[in-house]
């Protein structure tokens, strides 16, 4: 379980396919307080630990988390946010993320609004995937409000702090993201459409 809220952000070292899999070595400021088998969420995706050298630890994505996500569009010396999983008691700053994206979306517009950020992003709205005004989203792990919602498309304002300590400050139009929709929302949505 996370918060959407990033801590830091990792940079990418290794990327090595094996068979379907795919594993993402990443070099990150609290690696020396990771273990082998913790959740940790990269861009939004929940990956497990499964090896830890020095400042750098690896994770793998399968077939499954890769069919769903833009992990593997992730290059060497890109950076990843990073968010490792909540403690039980702390502050949830954020929203509830699971670390399970739902689908990707494409950036479609960035503006510029005196003081924040604006970003756009369609998404395929046939998955089912819905968003409402002032709810909120997941964007490549980050817990953002919605500030205009429509069928297959949603934007979000981003203050100065996010835009500087996340990787919102290298997204451009055309980027693909990862969506983690509002899981109450989720919920909902599936029982009024077995009530329908």
């Amino acid at each position: 379980m996370f918060t959407g809220i990033i801590e830091t952000l990792g940079l990418v070292k290794k990327v090595e396919k094996d068979q379907e899999n795919l594993h993402l070595t990443i070099e990150s400021s609290f690696t020396n307080e990771l273990k082998i088998d913790q959740s940790v969420s990269h861009n939004g995706v929940c990956l497990t630990v499964v090896a830890i050298d020095e400042a750098e630890y690896t994770v793998t994505a399968i077939k499954e988390t890769l069919e769903k996500t833009n992990l593997d569009l992730i290059q060497v010396g890109q950076y990843v946010n990073l968010e490792r999983g909540m403690k039980l008691g702390d502050r949830l700053d954020g929203h509830i993320v699971q670390g399970h994206v739902d689908q990707i979306g494409t950036c479609i517009d960035i503006k510029d609004a005196n003081g924040s950020t604006y970003f756009t992003f369609s998404y395929d709205s046939s998955l089912n995937n819905i968003t409402i005004e002032k709810g909120s989203i997941t964007v490549n792990g980050v817990s953002l409000t919605i500030v205009n919602s429509t069928k297959n498309s949603f934007s979000v304002a981003i203050i100065p702090y996010t835009l500087e300590h996340t990787t919102f400050n290298s997204l451009k139009k055309g980027a693909v993201v990862n969506l983690e929709f509002d899981v109450i929302g989720k919920y909902v949505s599936r029982i009024q459409g077995l009530k329908n």
